[in-house]
């Protein structure tokens, strides 16, 4: 009987290839993982240290320098990060030399809500803590403000945001116990009040109209008070 060499050598090498790929799996299952190696991604990197995202990783497993990869679960690591007011949106993995790697995305502040309590509302008109690190130049929310309804006060401060008029003028968003909404601006004595927030593109563009043509005319520090709450109309009160 004609033994066939090339079917042999080939079971051989196929024998080789599955023995050295699982050899390889279970020595870099085993690597111990390095210290965590972190990359903040996005605009706003300025409200959590590396340090401090390094403590929050180190403090879920007691300390990771010595702990094998097989070991780690890194959804864990993932909502520990997540569980931090100040991040939006984490994500751990291991590279295959073992170095524990962590993107970090923080949240965005639009709005500082100063009243009995200090915070910020975020880009998704959420709560987020005032940082030991960094404070943000965004505009004050004063006036009567619940944590768990921010609905209103927040679609001003995103049109503020969005806005390069608003964004270079408005330095305070007021709303008032039955929830009317106020503007302060730099350097106006008068303060515009918006009323609700319907028609707030249309209440916009009449300040800005209103605003326009008062700075042209050197009459701004003429008025007190500019009601814009009227779809159609700009009602200024005299000083």
């Amino acid at each position: 009987m004609k033994v066939n060499w090339n079917y042999i050598k080939m079971f051989v090498l196929l024998g080789v290839v599955v023995f050295l790929f699982a050899f390889a799996s279970a020595r870099n299952a085993h690597r111990n993982v390095s210290d965590p190696q972190v990359k903040f991604v996005g605009e706003n990197n300025l409200f959590v240290t590396s340090e401090a995202v390094s403590k929050l990783l180190i403090q879920n497993y007691g300390g990771l320098k010595n702990v094998p990869k097989e070991a780690l679960v890194l959804n864990e690591l993932e909502n520990t990060l997540k569980s931090n007011p100040l991040i939006k949106s984490a994500e751990v993995y291991v590279a295959v030399n073992g170095t524990l790697n962590a993107e970090i995305e923080q949240k965005t502040p639009i709005a500082r809500v100063s009243t009995n309590a200090s915070y910020y509302i975020d880009d998704e008109g959420m709560f987020m803590p005032l940082s030991k690190n960094y404070s943000a130049r965004v505009p004050l929310v004063t006036g009567s403000i619940e944590k768990n309804n921010l609905t209103n006060v927040y679609k001003i401060a995103r049109k503020v945001k969005s806005d390069d008029f608003l964004k270079k003028h408005v330095f305070e968003i007021n709303q008032d116990s039955n929830k009317q909404l106020y503007l302060r601006l730099r350097k106006c004595d008068f303060i515009v009040k918006l009323g609700d927030v319907n028609f707030l593109d249309k209440k916009i563009n009449n300040l800005k109209a209103f605003y326009k043509k008062n700075q042209k005319d050197k009459t701004l520090g003429n008025y007190s008070k500019v009601n814009l709450e009227f779809e159609n109309q700009v009602i200024c009160t005299k000083i």
